[in-house]
């Protein structure tokens, strides 16, 4: 029960980081900010949601079901370690591109 209710809560909470990201992609005003709420809400999300999968997994206490969430939990490390990186790698070339970051100039408004 306990586990049933854990997994259901990591779940839930990384749905809730992807609509937190898309929005984020769809609101904020230029491409490194919207790749910054695409990588941190992948990223998150992605492990939260791998972590119900795995706690789920560990209800029936068994060989099969370990090498499972184990194997659940390796992809949530393979995408916490390649997601930023990717993000970061977008980012530098699209700075490398001559793309501006949005900012304020005098007098406050937008460039």
């Amino acid at each position: 029960m306990i586990l049933n209710l854990l997994s259901v809560v990591l779940i839930v909470a990384g749905l809730v980081f992807f609509f937190g990201a898309s929005v984020g992609v769809l609101r904020f005003p230029d491409f490194y900010t919207r790749m910054h709420a695409a990588g941190k809400g992948d990223s998150l999300s992605s492990v939260l949601i791998l972590a119900g999968f795995a706690v789920q997994q560990l209800h029936d206490l068994s060989l099969g079901s370990l090498l499972v969430a184990a194997k659940l939990m390796a992809i949530g490390v393979f995408i916490a370690l390649t997601s930023p990186t990717s993000t970061h790698a977008l980012m530098e070339a699209g700075y490398d591109d001559g793309m501006k970051p949005w900012g304020h100039g005098k007098g406050g408004e937008s460039q």
